[in-house]
């Protein structure tokens, strides 16, 4: 634990100023301002849209910036990028490879273009594809290939790793094994930054996060610490058979506003026992025809909510 403390009191692995990077129709990154200490997992979470993407793109050296600043690992990204991008490891939202080509020749053949790399069979077993070393590339599961592409983003040892989107179209089960993963990296005290629209992967896996939308950082801390800076801690949830009524005129009390997300109503309150009653009291004189009630804690979706009047998922 000192040891990763005092890895957290170094040169940050990340700076940004005044990120923007703009395109003829959009501005997708716009302003953004980033620090990310050494030896941390850190999340850019939002929507499809929200500018994630670009701006690793832009960090990673893949894309240049219209205006800002950027130091990875101390260095600056303008002068010293070829220090830098060999000193990262990044793993793409698709990774294309050879149909007929095996993890373990994968890797050698990406270890090959580095002075120093690290063993394919120790990589192969950090990600857990020891099994399949000698597999075709073609015949590995979406979550195996996922995993391999993450192996291949660590061969020249890098310091700092991105990964952008690494579960998206994984089933529930591959996507815990990429977060065991994940979690071994941190372990060997590299630092992480991932994009993610998944709340449930940015409470688990991440230290801090920023919460992103239209190409700007809306807020950032800890999961923990956003959830709770929100100020309810609970949710009381309306269930429905099929899409939720408009709550227009539903009044259960002060401070109790009701959003609508597919098939539940949500009314967020700090203090569910005394609310509870008072829904289920409105509901009834309202005769609103849910099918279920229940309460649960607030998550990082009801943050995103808060900031934005609208679902991740939207």
């Amino acid at each position: 634990m000192l040891e990763r403390e005092a890895r957290m009191t170094e040169t940050p692995a990340l700076e940004v100023r005044q990120l923007r990077k703009r395109y003829p129709k959009v501005t997708a990154v716009d302003g953004v301002d980033l620090e990310v200490a050494r030896g941390e997992v850190f999340g850019l979470l939002g929507p499809n849209g929200a500018g994630k993407t670009t701006t690793l793109e832009v960090i990673e050296g893949l894309t240049p910036p219209d205006e800002g600043e950027i130091r990875v690992l101390g260095l600056d990204l303008r002068r010293q990028g070829r220090e830098i991008r060999s000193r990262i490891g990044v793993q793409l939202q698709s990774t294309s490879l050879f149909n007929k080509i095996t993890p373990r020749e994968a890797l050698d053949l990406y270890g090959s273009y580095y002075p120093r790399s690290r063993g394919s069979a120790e990589l192969l077993e950090l990600v857990q594809l020891t099994d399949k070393a000698d597999a075709y590339h073609v015949t590995l599961s979406g979550g195996q290939m996922q995993r391999l592409a993450l192996a291949l983003a660590l061969v020249n040892e890098p310091e700092l790793v991105f990964l952008d989107e690494p579960t998206t179209g994984l089933d529930p089960q591959a996507r815990r094994s990429l977060w065991d993963v994940v979690r071994r990296i941190r372990a060997e005290g590299r630092t992480v930054i991932l994009t993610t629209h998944y709340m449930d992967e940015a409470e688990v896996l991440c230290d801090r996060l920023a919460i992103m939308d239209h190409g700007r950082i809306l807020r950032t801390g800890s999961p923990m610490g956003l959830i709770q800076d929100l100020g309810i801690p609970s949710v009381v949830e309306l269930a429905f058979a099929g899409a939720a009524p408009d709550p227009a005129g539903f009044e259960a009390g002060p401070g109790l506003q009701v959003s609508v997300r597919g098939d539940l109503w949500e009314i967020p309150t700090s203090d569910p026992k005394a609310s509870l009653p008072a829904i289920l009291e409105a509901a009834e004189r309202r005769a609103v025809p849910y099918q279920q009630i229940h309460v649960r804690r607030a998550t990082l979706e009801d943050v995103f909510l808060h900031l934005t009047g609208r679902s991740l998922r939207d």
